[in-house]
C-alpha cells in the first residue's frame, strides 16, 4: 500500500519514467520480503487444506483464511480502491471501506485481468521449496511455532509481487497511448504475439536481471562481516530470485499486458 507513483494525476502515472521507478523500487520490496519469509521453514502444512484446523471454511487452507481475513482488513482501509491492487479473493472486492472513498481519475480502461491465481500456485509450489534451504530435510521443513510468521511472510510477498505484475497495465496503457493506431491495428487482428513483440524489449529485461542479482547478493549479506573479511553465507539464493523474474515475473507481466490491450477496445 505503499504507493509513490501519483495516482491522482493520470499523466505522471502513465510516465514511463515513473512507472519505471516504482517497478524498480517494487524489486527491493520484493527482495526484502523474501529475505523475511526464508529465515523460517516451508512449513507446507499451511497450504495444506484441512492440515490446520481453524475453524475455517471447508477446503480452506490456513494461507487461505489468513490471506482471506487479511484483505478483508485492507479492503476497510481503502487498499483496494487503488487501481495499482488486486485482491486474490475477489469477495474482497464487496467490502465497504470504513475510511471516505478516494477520487482517483480514469487512468486504466475497464478490464477484469487479475493473475493473482497464478502468482500464489507459483509461489507456493514452485518458488518457495526451490528456495526454502530446508525443504529436503527429513521433516520436510516443517516448525509448527513458525505457522504464523510464515504466513505472515508469504503475504507480504504474494501482495509486493501481485503488484509489480499488475503494474504492467500501466506500462501497457501508457504504450497504448503513444502508439495508439499501431495497436489499435494488433488488437483488431487479435495478434496477441505481435503486442508481445511490441511491448517486450529484451535489453532492459537483461538489465533488470542484472541489476536484481546484484540486490540480492547485496542484502542478503552483512556488510560489516564482509568489510571484516569473514566469511558469510547469504540469506537467499540470489539465483533462485533472479530465476523467479526471469522465468515466472517478466513472462507473467507480458501476459498482463496483452491481456489488458485486448480488452483495451471494448
Amino acid at each position: 500500500m505503499d504507493t509513490i507513483i501519483d495516482l491522482s494525476d493520470a499523466s505522471r502515472a502513465l510516465d514511463l519514467a515513473n512507472i519505471r521507478f516504482q517497478l524498480i523500487r517494487l524489486e527491493e520490496t520484493i527482495i526484502f520480503h523474501l529475505i523475511e519469509r526464508v529465515q523460517f521453514p516451508y512449513n507446507k502444512s499451511i497450504y495444506t487444506p484441512g492440515a490446520i484446523e481453524i475453524g475455517q471454511e471447508p477446503g480452506d487452507s490456513f494461507m487461505d483464511w489468513y490471506l482471506r481475513k487479511q484483505e478483508e482488513l485492507q479492503a476497510l482501509i481503502r487498499r483496494y480502491e487503488s487501481p495499482d491492487e488486486y485482491p486474490f479473493f475477489h469477495q474482497t472486492a464487496k467490502v465497504k471501506p470504513v475510511l471516505a472513498p478516494l477520487e482517483y481519475p480514469k487512468i486504466l480502461h475497464a478490464n477484469d485481468v487479475n493473475v493473482n491465481d497464478k502468482i500464489r500456485q507459483y509461489y507456493v509450489e514452485t518458488f518457495l521449496p526451490g528456495v526454502c534451504p530446508d525443504f529436503g530435510r527429513e521433516d520436510r521443513g516443517e516448525s509448527k511455532e513458525n505457522y504464523g510468521s510464515s504466513a505472515t511472510c508469504d503475504i507480504a510477498c504474494l501482495q509486493a509481487i501481485s503488484r509489480r505484475i499488475h503494474f504492467g497495465k500501466f506500462v501497457a496503457e501508457s504504450k497504448f497511448r503513444s502508439e495508439q493506431d499501431h495497436f489499435t491495428a494488433l488488437i483488431r487482428a487479435e495478434d496477441r504475439d505481435g503486442i508481445g513483440n511490441a511491448i517486450t524489449k529484451p535489453e532492459v529485461e537483461k538489465q533488470v536481471l542484472k541489476r536484481l542479482k546484484q540486490k540480492a547478493e547485496t542484502y542478503g549479506r552483512d556488510p560489516a562481516a564482509h568489510g571484516n573479511g569473514e566469511a558469510t553465507k547469504s540469506k537467499i539464493d540470489a539465483d533462485k530470485v533472479v530465476e523467479m523474474y526471469e522465468q515466472f515475473v517478466i513472462p507473467l507481466t507480458k501476459e498482463v499486458e496483452v491481456e489488458y490491450l485486448m480488452q483495451r477496445l471494448l
